[in-house]
């Protein structure tokens, strides 16, 4: 269902609900987008938090990471993005 099909029923219920009073409906419809809104960005709170990345083990400092997976990685000042990372950060031998 589309967001204004969704408004389109919760004020009719509203409608019901207030004795099916007349002269209310833009009452109603402001309402009705106030509740549906509301609704659509809780649901997107939470599916934001529910599709975050995947880390185990590793240490992060400074970094941004968006959906990547990181498992035993040390990550320092670094952006990451759709990344895998797996195993330690190296340092460079003479």
């Amino acid at each position: 269902m589309d967001v204004y099909d969704e408004i389109v029923k919760v004020a009719y219920e509203l409608y019901e609900k207030s004795g099916y009073i007349h002269g209310r409906d833009l009452e109603n419809w402001l309402e009705a987008e106030r509740i549906v809104m509301a609704r659509l960005a809780e649901e997107k709170k939470k599916s934001e938090k529910t599709t975050g990345a995947k880390t185990t083990g590793a240490k992060t400092t400074g970094a941004k990471t968006t959906g990547a997976k990181t498992t035993g990685a040390k990550t320092t000042g670094a952006k990451t993005t759709g990344a895998k990372t797996t195993g330690a950060v190296r340092k460079k031998t003479k």
